[in-house]
C-alpha cells in the first residue's frame, strides 16, 4: 500500500507545484513569459528534488507512467504495479492540478486552450524523455534526486516542448487553462512520443551498461 501511496501523493503534489508555480508567475508578471518560466522551472525543480528525496526511501517514486514503463521492461516492477502506478500516477497529477486551479481562484476543471503541436515539439517530448530516463538510472541512488531536478529544470529551457517527460504532466496538464497548460488535443502526441523515449531510452541503457 506504501509505494502506492508514493506514486499517488507524489506525483499530486508535482504537478500541483508545476501548475500553480505557472499560474503565480503569470499573475505576477503576465506579460513576460520568461519570468514565468524563471518561476515555473525553480517551483518545479525544487518540488522534484523534495519529493524524490523524500519519498524513495517508501516506495519507487517514479511519479512518471513512462519511468514506471522503463522499471517494468527492467523487470524491476510487475505488470500489475506497473499499471496501478499509472492510474495512481494520473489521477494523482490530475487532482494535484485541480487544487492548483482552486487555490488560484480558477475554475477547478478548465481545459487547456495552449497550442502545443508540431513534428519538433514531438520530437523534443522523445528527448527530453530518453534523457530523464537516463539521467535516473545512470546516476547513484543518493545522486538522483538532485540529478532529475537538475535535469528538468535545463531542459525547461533547452527543449522547445518545455521537457513535459511523462504521459501524467501530459494528461494532467490538460485540466488548467493556465501557463503550464496543454490543449487536449495534443496529449495523444505527447504521451506517444513520451513513452517511445522511455522505449529508447531502456534500449540505449542495456547497450551502455552491457545489459543483456
Amino acid at each position: 500500500m506504501q509505494k502506492y501511496l508514493v506514486e499517488f501523493l507524489g506525483t499530486g503534489v508535482l504537478f500541483c507545484a508545476v501548475v500553480g508555480s505557472g499560474i503565480m508567475g503569470f499573475n505576477l508578471s503576465p506579460d513576460n513569459e520568461g519570468v514565468i518560466l524563471i518561476a515555473n522551472t525553480i517551483a518545479t525543480s525544487f518540488a522534484l528534488y523534495f519529493l524524490i528525496s523524500t519519498f524513495q526511501e517508501y516506495g519507487n517514486a517514479h511519479f512518471n507512467p513512462a519511468v514506471s514503463m522503463v522499471a517494468f521492461l527492467k523487470k524491476e516492477i510487475t505488470i500489475s504495479e506497473l499499471i496501478s502506478y499509472g492510474i495512481l500516477q494520473c489521477a494523482g497529477a490530475i487532482l494535484g492540478v485541480i487544487f492548483a486551479n482552486y487555490m488560484f481562484g480558477l475554475e477547478l476543471i478548465d481545459f487547456a486552450t495552449n497550442q502545443r503541436g508540431g513534428t519538433n515539439i514531438y520530437i523534443s517530448e522523445v528527448f527530453a524523455t530518453v534523457g530523464l530516463v537516463m539521467i535516473i538510472y545512470l546516476s547513484k541512488k543518493e545522486n538522483v534526486a538532485m540529478s532529475v531536478a537538475a535535469f528538468i529544470g535545463g531542459a525547461y529551457w533547452f527543449t522547445s516542448s518545455t521537457s513535459f517527460a511523462n504521459p501524467a504532466a501530459s494528461i494532467s496538464r490538460a485540466f488548467s487553462d493556465s501557463f503550464a497548460g496543454i490543449s487536449p488535443d495534443y496529449i495523444l502526441p505527447f504521451v506517444i512520443a513520451q513513452l517511445f523515449g522511455g522505449l529508447i531510452a531502456f534500449l540505449i541503457l542495456k547497450l551502455f551498461k552491457g545489459d543483456n
